[in-house]
């Protein structure tokens, strides 16, 4: 039985070795992409956008990973830095879905994602909230960027919109919210030192 499992394995491989995809490219009306766009800023800061938000999310994930270790125990932060993670990914998502929707990903995507060394050195929970806070100030400056490249150009006004009323107001949001935990987090250790962090801990 194994014999001929193995056999066919190996006629599936051969076959799909040989197999190619003989479909034409068809031509589908492109009147519907209507992004005008000839300096190319517009879709050049996207991309750029696209990318600042996945290396934000891989700078939370290796904090939730430090937080997570055994010699540092901090599952409050880890939870709180992996959540981060998600979101920054999801709007690198959002951000590509977009383009799907307004026809700007026809040619290659390769350029979309690229992968970079993540350096994160976190020295404590302050700290680590400390350096978060400064990357969504980055990235809150980025679409604002982005959001003044795009005002220039005709017809990305509803990504001017989008960008301003769902991106904007979460990063708004983002921030204050980190601005709070930043200042609880330092006057609880300014009080009760080590324990303040492992109480602010159990709170996250």
């Amino acid at each position: 039985m194994m014999k001929l499992f193995a056999a066919l394995l190996l006629l599936a491989v051969a076959v799909n070795a040989q197999m190619t995809c003989r479909l034409e490219q068809q031509r589908i009306p492109t009147e519907w992409i209507g992004l005008n766009d000839k300096t190319g800023q517009c879709l050049e800061e996207m991309r750029k956008q696209i990318q600042m938000e996945i290396n934000a999310s891989n700078i939370y994930l290796a904090m939730a990973a430090h937080f997570s270790r055994d010699v540092v125990n901090r599952p409050g932060f880890a939870e709180h830095f992996f959540k981060s993670a998600r979101e920054e990914r999801e709007h690198g998502s959002k951000l590509i879905e977009y383009l799907s929707m307004r026809g700007q990903l026809t040619e290659s995507v390769t350029d979309l994602i690229q992968l970079i060394d993540v350096d994160v050195k976190v020295e404590s929970g302050a700290d680590a909230l400390r350096q978060a806070l400064e990357l969504e100030t980055k990235v809150t400056k980025s679409i604002r960027s982005l959001i003044k490249t795009c005002e220039k150009s005709p017809n990305w006004y509803h990504l001017v919109d989008w960008l301003t009323g769902e991106f904007l107001e979460e990063q708004l949001t983002g921030q204050r919210d980190l601005a709070g935990k930043l200042s609880t987090l330092s006057k609880m250790m300014a009080s009760q030192g080590a324990l303040g962090e492992f109480l602010f801990d159990k709170q996250l």
